[in-house]
Formats: C-alpha cells, structure tokens, sequence
C-alpha cells in the first residue's frame, strides 16, 4: 500500500471523528434543551397554582361576616397581601421565568442552573406566604361551623359529666360548692358563645372555645377521680392508720422494737399530705392527688408485711438461738474432750502439731461464735435492735456454726480412721499368719518327692513382709502411712505364697495322675519315652513340666487327654 493510500486513510477516519464528534455534541444539546424545557414547565406549574380561588372564596365570605372594626380591619389587611401577591410577586415571577427561558436558549448551562435554584427558592417562598394567608382567612371564615361542631362536643360531654355527678350527689359533698360554681361558669361560657356567634364576634369565640375545653375537661377529672380520692382520703386510709397505731402499740407493749419504721412521723407526714390534697381539691386542683394518696395507702399496707415479718423474726429468733445454743455447748465439749487426747494421740501416731492445730482453730471460732452469740442475746434482753436484724445475725452465726461443725466431723473421722487402719492391720495380721500356717500345713500334707526351690524362696519373703509388719505394728507412734504399705506388701506376699503351694499341689496330683492313666499305653516307645520323662521331671519337682511330658506323650493314643485333665483339675 501506497504513502497516498495511508494519506487517504487518515483523512477519511479523521472526518469520521469528526461526524461523530459533532453528533454527540447535537444529541446532547437536545437532550440539555429538553430537559431544561420540562423544568421550565414545572416551574411555569408550579407559579400558577400559588394564587388559587379559594382565596377570593374565603375572603368574600370574610366580607358577608363583618359587623365590627376588628374584623373590617383584618379583611383589609388580608385583602392587601393578596394583592401584593398577585400584582407584584406574581409578575415578577414571570420575569424570572422569561428571564430563564432565555438563558436555556442561550446554553449557558451554568448561569441556568443557577436561576433554576434561585427561582425555585422564589416560587417556594410565595407560595409558603399564599397558604398562610388562607389558613388566615379561614381560621374566620370556617369558625362558625367549626366552632360549633366543638361546642357540640362539649355539649355532649358535658351533659355526660353533669348526670354522673347528678346520680352521685353523695359522692361529692364535700365539694358541693365549688364543683356547682364550675357548672355555673361553664354554663355562663356556653351562652357568651352563643352571643357571640350571634354578633359574629369570630374573634372572641375562638377564646371562649378553648376556655370551655379547659373548664370541661378540668371538670371530668373532678368528677371522674373525686369519689375515689374522697374515699381514699376520709374513709381508707384514715382507718388504716387507726389499725396501725393499734397494732404499733400492742406489739411495742409486747417487747417488739418498731422505732426503725418510723411509723408515727410517717403517719403525722401523711396526715398533712393528706390534708393538703383536699385543700386543693376543695379549689378543683387535683394534680397527682390520686398518686400521692395511692402512695400513703401502698405504704401503709406494707406495713402489715413489716409486722408479720417482725413476728416471723421473733419465732425464728427464738428457735434459732436455742440451737445455736445447744450446738455450741455440744461442740466445746467434743472439741475439749478432743484436746485432752491429743498428746496420746501423738503418741500412738506420727502426726506433727501442724496435723493437730485444725482442733485449737476450731476451739477459737466456736468460742468466737459463742461470744458474738451472747452479745446478740444481750441486745434481745435490753430490746436495742428489732427481731428482723437480731435473726439475720443469728443465721450468720448458724451458718459459720454449720462450717465448724463440718470441720470438727473431718477431724474426728480422719483421726478415728488411724485407729481403725491400726486395727484393721491387726486383724490383718492374725489372717497374714493363718494363710501363711495353712500354705505350710498345705505343703507337708502332699508328699511331695521334692518341693520346689521357688516355694522356699517366697516363703521367706512372706516371713521377713510379716516380721516387718509385726515391727511397725510394735512402734511408738505408728506411722499409719508406713503401716499400711507394710500389711498390703504382707498381705500380697503370703497370698502368692498360698496360690504357689495350690499350684504346685495341683498340678504335681494331675502329673502323677496321668502318668498312672497313662500307662495302659506304654505299647510304643514314643508314649513309653514320654512317660518316662514325665516321671523324671515329676521325682526332680518339676510337676508343671511333668504333667505336660505326659499329655505330649499320650496325646495321640488318646485325643480327649486334654479335655479330661481340664474336667479333673475342675473337679479338684
């Protein structure tokens, strides 16, 4: 390819790009004009429904309800700001859109989005001042059906509150007065609204309204909680008092110390509370009436659970103190008659001061526990503290009580345990010696051609363990340790001596046994030759080796010997 062809080339891709430049830069230009177009028209939207009719509406009602100055002026002043918002706010929006529309045709897209932002802000502004004005005008032109339909309401639940109190004229004596002048005042109000509504005062029936909803709603409360604050405070709590102070009294007469409860200053407090509460009641002020006097009835009656636990106090008190008692004498007893042997003690044992000082600790703390003991019973005799807390001590004390009681259990077992191993070890003895007797009778009551060199072997050590036995068991102190590693060693010694001399016996009585059966066999030199090595091993006192020399030998002669020896040495 030619140096013109490559020129060619790079020319025609050039203008390709070019094109294709160009085409971009078009798309989005349409795309930019498009998009600012349908802003402009939500904007162009939005300015036209600032200014709707429902304000000429409101405002000519405005203008059928006036009969006084005071209404004359505020139509006047709404009529102005409509005006001001359609002569002036809303042309010089209109600017700002035309201004807009020709930046958009300009494509300074930067200057735009700027007048879009700044006229948004604008168009939000008038339109806040054009929802203000009517819910002005309306607060007027709606205020008599709105008005009314409260004050029907009121109506209503007034009627309802003045039965209640009517059915209930009992209920509400003691504020006869006061709540017949509410009714009095809310009557007054209802028809200064209805003169108002007839002089289209707008202004002042908005006020008379809310005065109605506050005295009417200030009414039920009264009527609503009044029974039951009246009941609680001139008829349940004063009778829960007057049970108090009786049982206060007759419980302190019985020796019960009930200064801690405070009882005759919190009655004295909530008398006045009490006091108060219907001071403001009697002027219809019921704020947390019923909270407080729930409280005072609450606190009164949990004071039949301090009483109760007070009496439940006193029994345990009682009951625990004579344990605790009697578990103190009983422990300094052991624990004495325990520390007048412990020097035999010592001596009989190798124990160290250090195995034995668990008794004077001991000694200590239930003398600790027998003294904090006494003073407890001295404070119940000079009544300077309640059952409750007197008990709560108590039960401490128990508790350490129990812990030393325990300790005082081990020590006792641990150091009865060195003497029942001491006496287990003799009687061990008396039946290491009688083993040891039977396996020699057991010996020379077979006669045996020769008896084996392992025999004699183990039953000197069966002698030099029982020897050492008898040693330790002879010392002062006996180290309970040492002493019973010797009866085990002992003990294991003459038990392999026993089961050696059963064995050697069993299979020296099996050996001479079939060497005896088998003689009916002696036909062929093998059995003969096998048999007579039985019979060598058996005079050497080798039993074990004999007795297999003449099952070998016998064997083929006789398949079952081995079933048969098995079945004998069962037998035996």
């Amino acid at each position: 390819m030619s140096d013109k062809t490559y020129i060619i080339l790079g020319i025609v891709y050039a203008l390709i790009a070019i094109v294709l430049i160009v085409l971009v830069l078009v798309l989005i230009n349409k795309h930019n004009k498009k998009k600012y177009d349908a802003m402009l028209l939500l904007l162009e939207r939005d300015k036209n429904l600032i200014l709707s009719a429902n304000i000429l509406t409101e405002l000519n009602k405005v203008a059928s309800l006036i009969n006084n100055k005071d209404l004359e002026k505020r139509y006047e002043l709404w009529k102005e700001r409509y005006n001001k918002i359609k002569d002036t706010d809303i042309p010089e929006l209109n600017t700002k859109l035309n201004d807009l529309e020709g930046l958009i045709k300009t494509k300074k897209y930067k200057d735009i989005n700027e007048a879009i932002a700044k006229l948004e802000l604008e168009i939000y502004y008038v339109k806040a001042k054009s929802e203000f004005l009517l819910n002005e005008i309306k607060e007027i032109s709606l205020s008599e059906s709105k008005n009314r339909e409260i004050v029907t309401n009121l109506k209503r639940e007034y009627r309802d509150i003045y039965l209640k109190y009517n059915n209930n004229p009992d209920d509400y004596k003691i504020i006869k007065v006061p709540l017949e002048l509410q009714f009095e005042n809310i009557d007054k109000l209802l028809n200064a609204f209805e003169v108002a509504m007839e002089n289209n005062d707008y202004s002042e029936a908005p006020k008379i309204v809310k005065a109605l909803g506050d005295t009417i709603g200030n009414i039920k409360i009264v009527v609503d909680e009044a029974p039951a604050i009246i009941m609680m405070g001139k008829k349940l709590i004063p009778s829960k008092i007057e049970e108090i102070k009786n049982i206060y009294k007759k419980m302190t007469n019985d020796g019960y110390v009930l200064d801690y409860l405070n009882i005759e200053y919190n009655i004295s407090e909530a008398e006045k509370k009490i006091a108060d509460v219907f001071d403001r009641l009697n002027v219809l002020n019921l704020t947390d009436s019923v909270i407080e006097l729930k409280t005072i009835l609450n606190y009164f009656e949990e004071l039949y659970n301090d009483f109760d636990n007070e009496k439940s106090s006193k029994r345990s008190y009682e009951e625990l103190a004579r344990k605790i008692a009697i578990k103190c004498k009983k422990l300094l007893t052991i624990i004495k008659s325990l520390s007048s042997k412990l020097e035999d003690i010592k001596y009989s044992y190798d124990l160290t001061d250090d195995d034995l000082k668990i008794i004077d600790e001991l000694n200590l703390s239930v003398k600790g526990i027998q003294n904090d003991y006494e003073i407890i019973v001295e404070n119940y005799r000079s009544k300077s503290f309640p059952y409750s807390k007197l008990n709560k001590e108590l039960e401490i004390l128990s508790s350490k009580l129990v812990k030393d009681e325990e300790k005082l259990e081990e020590t006792i077992k641990k150091l009865s345990s060195l003497k029942d191993d001491e006496l287990r070890a003799r009687e061990q003895l008396d039946e290491i010696r009688r083993i040891l007797k039977e396996s020699k009778e057991k010996i020379k009551s077979y006669k045996l051609p020769i008896i084996p060199k392992n025999y004699y072997v183990e039953v000197s050590e069966a002698n030099d363990a029982l020897d050492i036995m008898i040693d330790e068991l002879n010392k002062r102190p006996i180290s309970i340790r040492v002493l019973n590693m010797r009866v085990d060693t002992a003990r294991d010694l003459v038990l392999k001596l026993y089961k050696t001399t059963s064995d050697t016996i069993k299979n020296a009585r099996l050996a001479e046994n079939t060497i005896v059966y088998g003689n009916r066999y002696r036909t062929t030199n093998r059995i003969d030759n096998g048999l007579k090595k039985a019979e060598d091993a058996f005079l050497n006192g080798k039993y074990k080796e004999s007795l297999e020399y003449a099952i070998n030998a016998i064997e083929d002669a006789d398949p079952d010997i081995h079933q048969k020896i098995l079945e004998v040495s069962k037998a035996k």
